[in-house]
């Protein structure tokens, strides 16, 4: 029993620092940038690759295309981005930074969802499958198998003075 009681105690202590860590970065960037995770997160990768496609973007953040859609298109309403579509297959339409978009990736801080899926991907199959087994388990036991995971976004960019 005494063993039960002190794994509850490190998963609750361990559940505690992934909310206080998500919480804390994703402050930091709001306040640094103006962007949301995600949006700072595909910014990044967008700069990694200097222009990519949607799905390959929506790829490589582990998110739907038209959730990126939505990303991309607030990104470039605030000239952070821009689409290029393709001379030669006029359907293929590219993103790249704009020099607003590179001048803030310079200085942002690492993305909380960028720094998970770099370290999950370093993982061996057997540990990422024990990992989903276990989130799929505390998932169940707060009831919540039937939500569908959302983005939490702040409905507009507000980009700091010193960053416009």
């Amino acid at each position: 029993m005494d063993q039960n009681i002190q794994a509850i105690s490190d998963i609750i202590d361990n559940v505690r620092r992934i909310f206080q860590i998500l919480h804390e970065q994703s402050k930091q960037v709001e306040k640094n940038t103006g962007l949301t995770g995600p949006q700072l997160w595909a910014i990044k990768i967008i700069n990694e690759n200097k222009s990519i496609n949607l799905s390959e973007l929506a790829h490589r953040i582990y998110l739907h295309p038209t959730t990126v859609v939505g990303i991309v298109d607030r990104l470039e309403k605030h000239d952070l981005v821009r689409r290029t579509r393709s001379r030669s297959d006029r359907r293929m339409i590219s993103i790249e930074l704009t020099e607003k978009g590179e001048s803030l990736v310079k200085d942002s801080p690492e993305v909380a969802q960028g720094l998970l899926a770099a370290g999950l991907e370093e993982l061996p199959p057997n540990q990422l499958e024990e990992i989903d087994r276990s989130m799929k388990s505390l998932v169940k036991i707060f009831g919540a198998q039937k939500i569908p995971p959302k983005l939490i976004l702040s409905s507009e960019i507000s980009l700091p003075r010193e960053k416009i």
